[in-house]
């Protein structure tokens, strides 16, 4: 593992600013009774069979991700070839934005029962329209023209679109169908459906293994089976271990994450320096790997640590990424703090956010409270998909409970009230600066890349795509709608710390130069060369 993955080790001061890791946004879990699990029916190939709009069935792998000898091709959930090019990827033109959505996919084998004979017929309408002397063979370098010698825009269109799979342009490719998608253009998204497969590879370039992804919520999209391709990927993780390993994996090669929590610890500690009970209420805890750090410190601090109670929010589905409900996460921080000799209580809340009431909160007179939003927010409905706006409510909730410090870290991402196709060239702007980034930390040839990317991104980039209303989880929104709906809830911006801000920035240097850091309108932005991908900001 390269060096470059951990960083090194800081001043024993800040110590309590990084968390070791921490269980991102992730609810995993399905048994059989699940209503996924009853829809799908495994052929004796082992290759489980989704039914479509015209009662034809596609295929997705039981295996997610195996891998052929020949060729050097792979199939990717549901089956289809992906062979591995060489590709790059650079920013992200706005091509032209149809307001149109439509459904999803479930697997390009459905999409035609041969690409060729696809193929073969746009020549025959090419005939047709152009006249039997046209050459078809010079489609790709010819000017289309009607009878008139006028340009067809239509058929220009086509041309263009050919030229683009023959130069193996993949970005270009995958835009082009998410338009095409976007348009209800069913024969052209057919068409690059069928080129694209070839170009994308979950072990080659960003772009490529990217592209394997984004190509399977594209053709999600096309079927509209989205939630059921979603909920076909949840049921395939792996051993809670093995994801706890994974995710532990992205955590440490994404120094983004890293510090996004480490600024909230940092405001935190700021905010309670002076306290002698300090009760802490964490919305999706996870694995409570957050406040380890802050534990050791507040037991280092002059006149002795306070009293610490930590609330842990969270649901039953996580458990299963645990390994264990929260009883195995307040053991966990018991057993630390009493090797620091901190007194410490455990309150486990074990519902889901949208749920939370004050009087499960375990609120106690006395106690400084501070609350923790760490990419967690984005996973509620707001009133875009529901009369009932969680989003807000909880916000209003969390006021009236006069916290000291609320913390927020979120993804800085706009998929929440996109329609598909904005959403779409987001998706893939924040996805290509993140996979890029992984390359510049992560060995091309680790063994568990693969798996750290199959496992903790393809999903969310699955569910943004391809899902729509209530079955899109992931609605991301920029820190600036964040900061309006605090505002609306009666919060007051609370400054970070400099010196905390300096550290990170310190650490990030031990990483690539093109990881970026800014600080901005009293927020903390970490990214990737010019793309922001993690916003940080405190209120009271």
């Amino acid at each position: 593992m390269s060096k470059r993955l951990y960083p090194k080790s800081m001043p024993e001061a800040h110590a309590y600013l990084l968390p070791q890791f921490h269980q991102l946004d992730h609810q995993l879990y399905c048994n059989d009774s699940s209503p996924s699990a009853r829809f799908m029916i495994q052929n004796p190939n082992g290759r489980v069979l989704i039914p479509t709009a015209n009662g034809r069935y596609c295929t997705l792998e039981s295996s997610s991700a195996t891998i052929r000898s020949n060729n050097s091709t792979l199939s990717l959930i549901n089956g289809s070839p992906l062979s591995q090019q060489d590709c790059s990827s650079y920013p992200l033109d706005q091509p032209r934005v149809s307001e149109k959505s439509y459904g999803s996919p479930a697997s390009s084998s459905c999409i035609t029962d041969d690409k060729h004979q696809l193929r073969n017929k746009l020549m025959e309408l090419e005939t047709v329209m152009l006249g039997p002397d046209y050459d078809v063979s010079d489609k790709y370098t010819g000017i289309f023209h009607d009878r008139s010698g006028v340009a067809s825009p239509e058929i220009d269109s086509w041309r263009q679109m050919m030229e683009i799979t023959s130069k193996k342009d993949l970005r270009q490719g995958l835009l082009d169908c998410a338009l095409a998608i976007s348009e209800d253009n069913r024969p052209k998204a057919q068409y690059l459906i069928a080129e694209l497969e070839q170009m994308v590879s979950v072990s080659g370039e960003p772009i490529q293994r990217l592209g394997a992804y984004v190509l399977e919520g594209l053709i999600a999209k096309f079927n509209s089976a989205g939630s059921s391709i979603y909920e076909v990927l949840r049921c395939k993780e792996p051993a809670s271990s093995d994801l706890f390993s994974y995710m532990h994996i992205l955590y440490e090669v994404c120094p983004y994450f890293k510090f996004g929590y480490m600024s909230a610890n940092g405001a935190i500690a700021e905010a309670m320096k002076d306290e002698d009970r300090v009760h802490i209420i964490d919305f999706q805890i996870g694995q409570g790997s957050q406040w380890l750090t802050l534990i050791r410190a507040f037991a280092a601090r002059p006149g002795g640590p306070p009293h610490i109670r930590i609330t842990g929010i969270d649901d039953s589905i996580s458990a299963y990424a645990r390994g264990g409900g929260l009883e195995t996460v307040g053991k966990r921080l018991s057993k630390l703090a009493e090797s620091y000799k901190v007194p410490f209580k455990f309150h486990a809340a074990s519902r889901s956010d949208c749920e939370s009431q004050q009087v499960n909160l375990g609120i106690t007179p006395g106690e400084a409270l501070a609350v923790n939003f760490a990419f967690i927010l984005h996973h509620l409905p707001d009133e875009s998909v529901s009369t009932h706006n969680h989003r807000d409510r909880l916000l209003r909730l969390v006021k009236g409970l006069s916290p000291k410090v609320v913390t927020l870290v979120e993804q800085e991402s706009n998929t929440n009230t996109a329609a598909f196709f904005p959403r779409f060239l987001e998706t893939m702007n924040y996805y290509t600066a993140m996979f890029e980034s992984i390359d510049a930390t992560l060995p091309r040839n680790h063994k568990d890349r693969i798996h750290v990317e199959q496992h903790c991104l393809a999903k969310d980039v699955v569910n943004i795509i391809a899902c729509e209303g209530a079955e899109r989880v992931k609605r991301h929104e920029l820190l600036g709608k964040w900061k309006s709906r605090f505002a609306m809830a009666g919060f007051r911006p609370y400054p970070l710390s400099s010196l905390v801000n300096a550290t990170i920035k310190t650490l990030l240097e031990n990483y690539s130069d093109k990881y970026k850091l800014e600080e901005r309108d009293g927020a903390l932005y970490l990214g990737w060369m010019n793309r922001a991908l993690v916003g940080s900001c405190a209120w009271t």
